[in-house]
């Protein structure tokens, strides 16, 4: 998470992107901003993607040696920079032998085209085998993991917490906030309105907010966020940016503000530390219930375990 001493002199050393995003225009905005600004460049990370489609070709999209070799020059280009300092495959390919891909992200960081290797989106068993091959074969480790992973997501506790605790593979998690809904701007049973990213779409919202309107487990995990945020002073953004920052083997939160107001108020959880009270309360308010074995007794329907 970017470090932060108040909005007036907040900052951050963590950009990430994506090929995809916005078909390269957001890769191009970084790329302007560091080149306006001399230095810039050693005081940053810089992390981008690839994997989804950049064109209707059929070398335009997948975890083949073709496709990354043509999207990480092309996203080297819109960023104007000569080094990656994380790549990430942005989700499993099952068209694509994973070594294949595991050899091109070696071949680029012996060319020093990319520092580090990453991954995005896989699961227990897809993570498991690619640290694996690396390992074998002695090729560029994975170092990190970017997955979905808030409060009322934490299904990654199931198994990929596992994995990238035993081996040494940062998590990055996106959508911190479960897209707005942490924030406490969704109420229960009324359709999401105005400028909102559920509100400025009402079909897409209403399909999207539904499901978690209708669960209970939703609207008790805002009452302990916003618990907790009233009784600290602090917005229940930087209650739930806090919570998911201290989590076992999270190294750094994806942040995703709309507005420089928003950006500012979620800088602000860097400073926040949870009592072990408070954790806790989050913690047993946001426990994912598993409908079966293996993650639950056969037949039965069970709060799962907690990490520590």
């Amino acid at each position: 998470m970017p470090s932060s001493t108040g909005s007036s002199s907040a900052a951050g050393t963590f950009i990430d992107t994506a090929d995809v995003y916005s078909r390269g225009v957001s890769e191009e905005i970084v790329g302007r901003w560091l080149a306006a600004r001399p230095g810039a460049r050693d005081r940053v990370v810089i992390a981008t993607k690839g994997r989804f489609p950049m064109g209707d070709g059929p070398n335009d999209a997948g975890l083949t040696r073709t496709h990354l070799s043509r999207a990480l020059e092309a996203s080297l280009r819109r960023l104007g920079v000569e080094t990656v300092d994380l790549y990430q495959a942005h989700a499993w390919d099952p068209l694509t032998p994973i070594e294949e891909t595991l050899g091109f992200f070696d071949d680029a960081v012996r060319a020093g085209k990319i520092r580090y290797v990453g991954v995005s989106n896989f699961v227990g068993w897809q993570l498991q085998k690619a640290a694996l091959l690396t390992q074998l074969r002695g090729l560029a480790p994975i170092v990190t993991l970017q997955p979905q992973y808030n409060l009322l997501v934490r299904d990654i506790e199931f198994e990929l917490v596992d994995v990238c605790r035993n081996e040494r593979i940062g998590i990055l998690p996106w959508s911190p906030l479960a897209g707005g809904w942490l924030t406490g701007k969704y109420a229960r049973d009324h359709a999401p309105i105005g400028a909102t990213r559920l509100g400025e779409d009402p079909g897409r919202g209403m399909e999207a907010y539904g499901p978690r309107n209708a669960q209970e487990r939703t609207w008790h995990i805002l009452d302990a966020v916003r618990q907790v945020a009233d009784e600290r002073g602090v917005s229940m953004s930087q209650v739930a940016l806090a919570w998911v920052a201290a989590r076992p083997a999270v190294t750094s939160v994806i942040l995703g503000a709309r507005t420089v107001e928003q950006l500012d108020d979620n800088l602000g959880a860097a400073d926040l530390r949870l009592s072990e009270k408070e954790t806790a309360l989050l913690t047993e308010a946001s426990t994912p219930i598993v409908a079966d074995y293996p993650y639950g007794a056969p037949g039965v329907a069970q709060r799962a375990r907690t990490l520590p």
